[in-house]
């Protein structure tokens, strides 16, 4: 075992390697790993590799439990949640679920999959060795509905949310040769779904219908999460019911793929509610307030959304509510850049050089900013567009006016007063680079290097 400190530097190194040897030293790892070997720290290097390699988007060397996982992969997460949601499983429910078809429920067959396919990975068949998975998902998925059914299945698992995670993983594990087929046709991620691949999915969810009913609508589900915009994913919905409103698409089992997506939408607006002045993110509320209105306004194009209809309410509601808070801050923007770039109280309202630019002020004044002009596209779809323009239009007039006070101030003997002034003028630089151009700053700093050329 390794030091901590041997270890630090272990992951650091492995942490700045390039995408494509990180992908083929992961690979040696794991294959060492499988085959028992005990000279590597296996777990140090997979971890310090594995924010590379989410980077690269590399595939990884299959494992026994990868294969295992084949069937719902595309659906498996690493978010925290309170209840089951359909179409969502935890990846904190992979192991204890493993653990208990391999030792309770099926421990013979468990051990002949993974040392059979061990042995197929090591000498790089993958294919046959995602073939020999292919058996064992049917045994798997038999195991897991006949283990379900039994009274100590809730002991086995210890935890609700495991125990629903396991009965997802029973209804699909036997449609895995589906699953599979869903995953050759959307290679990820797709940059749109186009009717070629729409009329492909179609046929994989007709054949599911006959065989396996309950698994058809999660065809819609796997696509989605291969798609660049998931909410195209609601056209197979839309072809498979012939209907082209949420009303009636809702009340079908092929409404889950619109559910998955107001599920994302809401927990994008908890997030924005509960974002707080001044302890925020200017790119995390961006990223966030950006997503939810992507996500909303395709939603409506994509499918003829009803005011009077359930999607159609939830929507009005969450885009009320978001707008609300970006609403806020919009308003606020302008009362914190003039807490850093303070004007007099008296008539005129010329600006303020009596005291130094404090730190705090200062930083929330540029996350404000920042937070104006990087929603300016969006805007109109997050509910907030006459706030952001009322704000950015204030904030340009407010700058412009201090500018020529700061300009004219760095021409002052005042060696204390021209102090101030030099650090407000460089913050009026920096805002003037996020609200103006590059050309504006450019003039600015000329403007400024003349003024203190003349004071010296």
């Amino acid at each position: 075992m390794i030091s901590e400190d041997k270890t630090g530097l272990l992951k650091a190194f492995l942490g700045s390697l390039p995408g494509e040897i990180a992908a083929r030293l992961a690979s040696a790892v794991e294959a060492d790993r499988m085959m028992d070997g005990n000279a590597l720290p296996h777990d140090a290097i997979l971890e310090g590799l594995r924010p590379v390699l989410r980077g690269a988007n590399a595939a990884r060397t299959p494992t026994p439990l990868r294969l295992y996982c084949r069937p719902f992969e595309d659906i498996l997460t690493s978010n925290t949640r309170k209840t089951k949601q359909k179409a969502s499983i935890a990846r904190s429910s992979l192991l204890p679920i493993w653990l208990w078809l391999g030792r309770d429920l099926i421990p013979a067959e468990t051990e002949s999959y993974i040392a059979q396919t061990k042995a197929l990975i090591v000498a790089r068949k993958h294919a046959d060795a995602t073939q020999r998975a292919e058996s064992f998902w049917i045994q798997a998925g038999a195991a897991l509905q006949a283990g379900l059914a039994l009274p100590t299945a809730r002991t086995a698992l210890n935890d609700p949310l495991i125990l629903a995670d396991a009965q997802e993983m029973a209804l699909l594990l036997p449609a895995g040769a589906d699953m599979l087929r869903i995953q050759d046709v959307l290679h990820r991620p797709v940059p749109q779904l186009n009717e070629d691949l729409l009329w492909q999915l179609r046929a994989i969810y007709d054949d599911l219908v006959t065989r396996l009913p309950d698994v058809a609508p999660y065809v819609a589900v796997m696509a989605m999460n291969r798609l660049a915009r998931p909410w195209e994913a609601l056209r197979l919905p839309m072809q498979i019911c012939r209907q082209s409103n949420d009303t009636l698409i809702s009340q079908t089992d092929m409404g889950l793929v619109g559910e998955i997506i107001f599920a994302r939408m809401q927990n994008l607006r908890d997030a924005i509610l509960n974002t707080r002045h001044p302890l925020f993110s200017a790119e995390t509320l961006l990223d966030q307030s950006s997503q939810f209105a992507e996500m909303s306004s395709a939603i409506v194009k994509e499918i003829e959304i009803k005011r009077d209809g359930e999607w159609g309410q939830r929507l009005l509601k969450e885009r009320a509510q978001t707008g609300n808070v970006m609403d806020g801050f919009m308003d606020r923007a302008l009362r914190e850049i003039s807490a850093a770039l303070p004007l007099h109280k008296g008539t005129g309202g010329t600006a303020d050089f009596s005291r130094a630019i404090d730190a705090e002020k200062r930083e929330l004044a540029l996350r404000y900013a920042k937070l104006v002009v990087g929603s300016r596209n969006f805007a109109a779809a997050g509910s907030f567009a006459a706030k952001q323009k009322n704000a950015y239009e204030d904030i340009c007039a407010y700058l412009r006016r201090y500018i020529e006070d700061v300009v004219k101030e760095l021409r002052t003997t005042d060696a204390a007063r021209r102090a101030v002034a030099e650090s407000q003028f460089q913050l009026c630089v920096e805002l003037t680079g996020l609200l103006f151009s590059d050309q504006e700053v450019e003039f600015l700093q000329r403007r400024g290097r003349a003024a203190q050329s003349a004071a010296a």
